[in-house]
């Protein structure tokens, strides 16, 4: 239902969204992006998780038994049988990883076109407008250079 919302205000038919629809949509969005933010830490701790098991399971001799959860159940294998299960999930999850970053990508993209479209601000940044003045007259010849002579300091621009 929110995201009917959002499409509604973004769509820009019928009247003016108030404030308030507005950084609601803005902080539903940037909650989206947050929860995929989140998903993706989740899944490289479990790739990880996976890369360490093969490193130690590839120096043990494949006969040997070894125990793996599957669906809540432990079930017994051998370590020649477990690898490749290992190796092929590990895969899954790196492809799962690089498609949740484009949708995070994605994500950041719609959020930008938001921002500019609403003319949003986030608190303690800068206008767009100032933030390039800043940028210009920040540059290496416009700095402010302190000199030292016998009275104290001295200010040269």
């Amino acid at each position: 239902m929110a995201d009917k919302k959002i499409k509604s205000i973004k769509s820009g038919k019928g009247k003016q969204p108030s404030n308030e629809q507005i950084v609601s949509g803005f902080n539903q969005l940037r909650q989206e992006q947050r929860a995929l933010m989140t998903k993706i830490a989740e899944l490289e701790g479990d790739q990880n998780e996976h890369r360490l098991v093969l490193e130690t399971l590839n120096e043990v001799d494949g006969e040997r038994r070894c125990f793996r959860l599957v669906g809540g159940v432990l079930v017994e294998r051998t370590v020649k049988d477990v690898i490749p299960a290992l190796d092929h999930n590990k895969d899954q999850l790196a492809k799962l990883i690089e498609t949740l970053n484009k949708q995070v990508e994605a994500k950041g993209k719609e959020i930008n076109e938001y921002r500019e479209k609403f003319g949003i601000r986030v608190r303690g940044e800068q206008p767009p407008e100032e933030a390039a003045e800043h940028k210009k007259s920040s540059g290496p010849g416009a700095q402010g250079v302190l000199v030292a002579n016998s009275s104290g300091l001295e200010s040269v621009d």
